[in-house]
């Protein structure tokens, strides 16, 4: 049984106070990468400082600090699947308050972002919302596209976005199209009435041509009434901004050295 937590007010409310985004972008992350890994199969390991998804060669160890401070035995639990993972780790901690140097873990810093309710403009681009397989399959595309992740190539459909995850509550798939072709997409997940988006991306041939904004704002039209949360790249989050989404604190990023491709 998980340790008793502190009580914490409703989300409409503490996300008034953008101190809490980073806490309630874990709660997020942990709901989206627990349902990646059941739909993949992989292996989940809950704890009440985090969530860990143990995936094969290809998709690796994902790793998701929940709590801004974590026991000596989490810290030894977390080194121990570090050190057997099977393939790429990467580890998401939005409190920053977790060293892992020590695991030989290269780290970055990216912001925690926070938008409060509101309306959004209608998106210049076409976006649809993903409801079959074929969807699917081209927005997996172009994610593996857009964050480069070489680490599932060749390429295995639905290795990244398993069917199934369309089926899981709070999940949903958006995808861009310019004449037709995918040129864009984005995950987002709404869990404890906060959103939060997951893997929005463009391919290099659609860049500087709108599609990221496009698919944001064709996102964020069902998410309008919610605050939402994400974590920004150094070069997002100027879209992110104009979007009206504000930082609020620093997201530390742990990974092992070897390539692969940014996480999402």
């Amino acid at each position: 049984m998980e340790p008793a937590r502190r009580h914490r007010p409703p989300l409409a409310t503490v996300l008034t106070r953008t101190g809490e985004a980073p806490l309630r972008r874990a709660r997020n992350s942990a709901v989206y990468w627990a349902a990646t890994g059941l739909t993949r199969g992989h292996r989940l390991i809950r704890r009440a400082g985090f969530l860990a998804v143990a995936g094969d060669e290809r998709a690796g160890l994902r790793i998701l600090i929940q709590e801004p401070a974590l026991g000596a035995e989490e810290a030894a639990e977390i080194a121990a699947l570090t050190r057997a993972a099977r393939g790429r780790v990467n580890v998401e901690d939005p409190f920053s308050a977790t060293d892992l140097r020590h695991l030989g873990l290269r780290s970055w810093q990216m912001p925690v972002m926070l938008r409060r309710p509101g309306a959004v403009a209608t998106p210049a681009i076409e976006i649809i919302r993903v409801r079959d397989e074929h969807g699917l399959r081209a927005a997996e595309r172009t994610v593996i596209a857009g964050f480069d992740l070489t680490r599932f190539e060749p390429y295995r459909p639905g290795e990244l976005f398993p069917a199934p995850l369309l089926d899981q509550p709070g999940v949903d798939v958006f995808l861009a199209l310019v004449d037709g072709v995918p040129a864009g997409a984005c995950v987002t997940v709404v869990a404890g009435d906060v959103g939060s988006h997951y893997w929005v991306a463009t391919p290099p041939a659609y860049r500087s041509r709108g599609v990221g904004r496009a698919v944001m704002l064709g996102s964020l039209a069902a998410l309008a009434q919610l605050p939402v949360t994400l974590t920004a790249s150094r070069l997002g989050r100027p879209l992110y901004e104009s979007l009206g989404f504000t930082a609020t604190t620093m997201a530390t990023w742990w990974a092992s050295p070897d390539p692969g491709g940014r996480g999402g």
